[in-house]
């Protein structure tokens, strides 16, 4: 039987692993937020400057892979505090790009920091979690990003009428700090020194054995990310273009929509320790689903905002069940790696969204283009989580541990 975490232990975790996530999350919104303004300065169109977005999304799989990899041979702690270091940088650097070249560049390495900050940090968080609260604290864990969403919401809202985009990215010198953090509060994890590998070569074999697992959680998180992205990247844009709302209004919507966001992330991530994992899931997207209408062609500003608001409940419903389940599916001596690095390879599937959605909507209008996407991949989406299985409840770092049935 495995020791419990302390408290200190594991509530230290997991909060620098949200803190983390969060500050990921608000700078590539900010992006999201200011797209016309970025664009504008560039001289480049709205779909350009969503190419931005694409080259992120792309390169996350690239941070991943490293990152996963030191972290499964090295420890979580050590590689979670460089990347935490290094997108901070970028961060900065972007708010000083003197061209859109410069812009696309610093937008790719960021994508590599972006990437590695998730697999190695849920991996450290959900292994020190209670296992009786590891689906509460995945909800929370994962509504990191739209608290970050929130944020970048928020700064919007008083940064941007004074000082313009620029500074925005400044702020985003902070994870530098939260390294700091990780450095005092953070020990490393027990399930890792327990099952680490002693050779890159075994760490190799380790890794191509789960094969077919890493296949299916591609799968899965290529269709997770399309329901994220297709439903939040363009979405300001949505309410500017199609709304012809301003600045501060855009960004109340959009706030008030990720208030919806992390109570659902946090909700069905709590259900899914009693329902399972892949049930949670797909009631989520389902529900989503029936949701459209009401996100994409409200009547009024104020049916608008409860669309909003229960779109996001919805979609992050799903997603809060999502660190729990595919840290529960990987391999112990793979964890830092696996889950990671296929979520990012995921999301460099689904890295054109926001493309597409633009390019859709020169010929029609946001509204049709987001609604279309989110139909489709919703319903892909609860497919997707259907057809697999799930470890629910499962002990890590013992052998042979049983799961709960889902």
């Amino acid at each position: 039987m495995t020791a419990r975490p302390a408290d200190s232990d594991h509530r230290a975790a997991v909060f620098a692993t949200f803190l983390g996530w969060t500050l990921d999350a608000f700078d590539f919104f900010l992006v999201v937020f200011a797209l016309t303004a970025i664009a504008g300065e560039f001289g480049r169109s709205d779909k350009a400057i969503a190419l931005s977005l694409t080259l992120t999304l792309a390169f996350r799989p690239v941070g991943a892979f490293i990152f996963g990899l030191m972290a499964d041979r090295y420890g979580r702690r050590i590689p979670l505090m460089i990347d935490l270091v290094f997108f901070s940088v970028v961060e900065v650097l972007t708010g000083l790009a003197p061209n859109f070249t410069t812009f696309l560049i610093l937008r790719a390495l960021f994508g590599i920091g972006m990437g590695g900050e998730w697999g190695v940090g849920a991996s450290l968080a959900m292994e020190k979690a209670p296992t009786r609260l590891r689906g509460v604290l995945s909800g929370l864990l994962q509504e990191g990003y739209a608290v970050g969403y929130l944020l970048a919401a928020v700064c919007f809202f008083f940064v941007f009428p004074r000082w313009g985009w620029r500074p925005m990215f400044f702020i985003g010198g902070l994870p530098a700090l939260l390294a700091l953090f990780v450095r005092v509060r953070v020990k490393e994890s027990e399930v890792w020194q327990r099952t680490r590998h002693e050779t890159w070569s075994g760490l190799g074999r380790a890794i191509v054995s789960n094969w077919k697992l890493f296949a299916y959680l591609v799968a899965l998180m290529s269709m997770m990310n399309f329901v994220s992205h297709g439903t939040q990247d363009m979405y300001p844009t949505f309410l500017q273009r199609d709304w012809h709302m301003s600045p501060r209004a855009r960004a109340l919507v959009t706030g008030f929509s990720m208030i919806g966001a992390i109570i659902g992330g946090v909700a069905f991530g709590m259900w899914s320790d009693r329902i399972g994992r892949r049930r949670a899931i797909v009631i989520a997207l389902v529900i989503a689903v029936f949701v459209i209408p009401l996100w994409a062609f409200a009547p009024s500003a104020a049916l608008l905002w409860v669309g909003a608001f229960l779109m996001q409940f919805m979609v992050q419903g799903a997603w809060g069940v999502i660190p729990a389940h595919i840290t529960e599916l990987a391999p112990d001596s793979v964890r830092g790696f696996l889950p990671g690095f296929a979520y990012q390879c995921g999301v460099l599937v689904a890295s054109s969204a926001a493309y597409i959605e633009a390019a859709f909507a020169a010929h029609a209008t946001y509204a049709q283009s987001m609604a279309l996407t989110a139909l489709l991949v919703c319903l892909l989406g609860a497919v997707a989580a259907a057809a697999g299985h799930e470890r629910r409840g499962i002990e890590f770092g013992r052998t042979g541990a049983a799961p709960i049935s889902g």
